[in-house]
């Protein structure tokens, strides 16, 4: 029988096919740091955690390919026995936390002595270090389990370099849609055996000062807006500065730059909190109207760093009603597949916080070939086709589909566009307030 760390045939080819579907699964799949990934084991990936079963294949997507990574999830998923003997087959191990149930605390011990032996066959675990999902872009406090685990399998080394704790901070431009960016930001390792000396001495500081070092570095590879009671404010700042960061910092505007930008914005606020209350008191309260202002105008935020011109709405408008024709029919052939999911979702009340996202790509990888093999066998009885159009047909309905998706992002763009610009001929008060609101906080954040 195999073990949950073995590189089974069947476990390949699902990985593959997963694999093929998640990087496809963004409008932007961006990998940096990719040069501190370890080849092989002992290793351990500490991910920060927003986004659910998301967050696991993230890691699986950047790890070598014969590299399995077993990972460690809440217990309560493994109640249902069929559920639990797939979890397995993912690779997927219980842990137990104390809100389900004290007496269970112990049958940690058996998982984590399972997580040292897999660490001793050189292979990897992966790890949410955090011990729960979040909901807002900051890493929260890390729980214990990561370092015992590391620090039991370094024991085999005593001092010799081994165990490595990996940190990855991962970025979604949105958790729950499909067509988002995604960047994965790879860290540089911690060597578990520069804290062995420490460890033997006092088990307790070894921990809290390798658990402060993960924290930091995790903070530093990911968008950390580290505040409770400003955190709805800052985040709303961290996206209206975004454009205004990335030329003072003249960098290139592309997604990894406005990533950094991001962070730089952040960083800053952090401050501000800091050394001048007052100013975040004041930016508090431009923010909360400025996101009245957008709820009532209807348009986005980014339309407030462009300078729209109506002769490119003109070409914008001629391309997408050139293209129209393409976008029918990638929609006609993907309206099934891609509206199933949540069809399913909401059917069964599946939703939950952080897990939408998830829940879209695990059914859509069961609705998109189903229906897309049920469609050609259609395409190929009524019209009768030949055997080389139905075999083209096929990875066409997924190109047409991509054209859709995209094609619909662009004619909402341009109608806010339009919007905006309407709204402007118009002289509308509430848009010039909000142009004035989004201008003073770009100010105070670069006070």
């Amino acid at each position: 029988m195999a073990e949950i760390d073995d590189f089974t045939f069947s476990y390949s080819l699902v990985r593959g096919y997963v694999m093929f579907a998640f990087k496809r699964f963004f409008s932007k799949y961006i990998v940096l740091g990719r040069e501190n990934l370890p080849k092989e084991g002992p290793v351990i990936f500490a991910v920060n955690h927003l986004n659910a079963l998301m967050d696991a294949l993230a890691v699986i997507s950047v790890v070598p390919h014969k590299m399995p990574v077993v990972f460690l999830a809440r217990s309560d998923y493994f109640n249902n026995k069929t559920i639990a003997k797939f979890l397995k087959f993912c690779k997927i191990m219980p842990a137990f936390r104390m809100r389900e149930g004290i007496e269970n605390l112990d049958k940690n011990n058996i998982v984590f002595d399972k997580c040292v032996e897999i660490l001793h066959h050189n292979k990897a675990i992966g790890i949410m270090p955090e011990g729960n999902q979040g909901s807002q872009r900051k890493i929260r406090s890390l729980a214990k389990g990561i370092f015992r685990i590391a620090f039991q399998a370094q024991e085999k080394y005593d001092s010799q370099p081994a165990v490595k704790i990996v940190p990855i901070g991962i970025d979604w431009g949105n958790i729950d849609k499909y067509g988002e960016h995604l960047i994965i930001n790879i860290g540089k390792p911690i060597e578990v055996a520069d804290y062995m000396s420490e460890y033997e001495e006092n088990p307790v500081t070894a921990i809290n000062k390798i658990r402060d070092e993960l924290k930091n570095r995790l903070s530093d590879l990911t968008l950390d807006i580290a505040t409770h009671e400003n955190y709805n404010c800052f985040e709303t700042a961290t996206k209206v500065a975004n454009a205004a960061m990335v030329e003072k910092l003249q960098l290139p505007n592309k997604e990894p730059f406005r990533f950094f930008a991001r962070q730089k914005t952040a960083q800053r606020l952090l401050e501000l909190e800091q050394a001048h209350p007052e100013l975040v008191e004041k930016l508090t309260m431009l923010c909360k109207e400025y996101n009245e202002n957008l709820k009532k105008l209807n348009l986005p935020s980014w339309l407030f760093n462009k300078t729209i011109k109506t002769s490119s709405l003109v070409l914008e408008s001629l391309l997408l009603i050139i293209s129209f024709p393409f976008f029918l029919i990638g929609f006609i052939l993907n309206l099934l597949p891609f509206f199933t999911p949540d069809l399913i979702i909401n059917a069964f009340h599946l939703n939950f916080p952080g897990g939408r996202g998830s829940l879209r790509f695990g059914i859509g990888l069961v609705t998109f070939p189903l229906f897309y093999i049920l469609q050609t066998i259609l395409f190929y009885k009524k019209l009768k086709a030949t055997w080389w159009a139905t075999i083209l047909f096929f990875p066409l309905q997924y190109y047409f589909g991509k054209f859709a998706f995209f094609w619909h992002k662009e004619f909402k763009k341009l109608k806010a566009k339009i919007q905006y610009l309407t709204l402007k001929v118009r002289q509308s008060i509430v848009l010039e307030r909000t142009k004035f609101l989004h201008d003073q906080i770009i100010h105070l954040i670069e006070i």
